[in-house]
């Protein structure tokens, strides 16, 4: 066989959510250059402020404008930033207690090498040029000294703030997953049979999870099945490729034990019901990869639908 795949994977979205009277007011406040922070039952301020006592769980609104100037707690270098965060040039993350807050916040330190900081240093707030984006609106910190003139922003409270998150990683697949992804590529679908209770696994998972033993034997199978279980998607969402409605349906293949996840066009979603027999319709071979995205979708194939009995197990 030959060596496992592997391939760099991306998931993003863009996470949006409502912030609430503290953290709304926390933010509002950083868009109109200021720095606030709430006062807890022991009399210390959070910065930022947290939403409820760690003490009593009391909620807290005795809100305390602090500076924008403060020091640096403790530091450590970053040599190699990473995407996303904020500077794009090696700088330190430092915890920094700003003046008249008793609790540290976490931000970048811009400074030239690990040997310009140190704990104790002095600190100030730079602004980013453009506000409204929470913790953002503080591009960094830098030592303090120098004197910057932000202009009021203004405008109505931010009550709602949008983030994008990412997470970039290698996915390595097992010399079985491998295998089946490479059957992929050359249009067949690739299962392992368990040699204790003889059930196949598509895709394959090298071991039985209820026996434990090796699924060594491979098997071939069609790419016909019937509709097991299934869901009408109704609601419209950031980055659908498909109009609603449209459905997504367990597709137990012939021959197989586990069903998978694909979508069921070709006939009104309002037509499709447990038991259709439905045959894959595969994308142009010139754009197969190692996905089961090969199959662009499954497909009503007319056919009298199967026996309650064939798929009643999986519901």
């Amino acid at each position: 066989m030959s060596e496992p795949l592997s391939a760099p994977l991306n998931i993003g979205f863009d996470y949006t959510r409502s912030l609430g009277t503290v953290h709304g007011r926390f933010a509002t406040s950083l868009r109109d250059g200021g720095i606030i922070g709430v006062r807890g039952s022991d009399g210390r301020v959070h910065v930022p402020p947290i939403e409820y006592d760690p003490d009593t769980a009391a909620p807290l609104d005795d809100f305390v404008e602090v500076g924008s100037q403060g020091t640096v707690v403790s530091w450590t270098w970053m040599p190699e930033p990473l995407p996303g965060q904020p500077l794009e040039r090696a700088f330190a993350w430092a915890l920094v207690r700003l003046d008249g807050a008793d609790t540290p916040l976490l931000h970048a330190v811009d400074v030239p090498g690990p040997e310009a900081i140190s704990t104790g240093m002095r600190v100030q707030v730079r602004w980013a040029a453009e506000r409204g984006n929470g913790i953002r609106d503080i591009a960094c910190f830098e030592p303090a000294g120098t004197t910057e003139q932000l202009e009021p922003a203004g405008g109505d409270p931010v009550t709602m703030l949008t983030t994008p998150v990412n997470l970039d990683y290698t996915h390595s697949a097992s010399p079985e997953e491998s295998r089946y992804l490479e059957g992929l590529v050359e249009g067949r679908l690739l299962g392992q049979r368990c040699p204790a209770c003889a059930k196949v696994y598509m895709p394959p998972r090298g071991a039985c999870p209820t026996d434990g033993v090796p699924t060594v034997e491979e098997v071939e199978l069609p790419d016909t099945g019937i509709v097991t279980t299934f869901c009408i998607v109704n609601v419209p969402f950031l980055g659908q490729r498909i109009k609603p409605p449209y459905v997504g349906a367990y597709i137990l293949l012939d021959g197989a034990d586990i069903a998978f996840l694909h979508l069921v066009l070709g006939c009104e979603a309002d037509q499709v019901r447990m038991g259709m027999r439905v045959k894959a319709s595969w994308k142009p071979r010139d754009q197969w990869g190692h996905t089961l995205e090969n199959i662009d979708h499954f497909e009503p194939t007319g056919e009298p639908d199967a026996a309650f009995e064939t798929y009643a197990h999986h519901l």
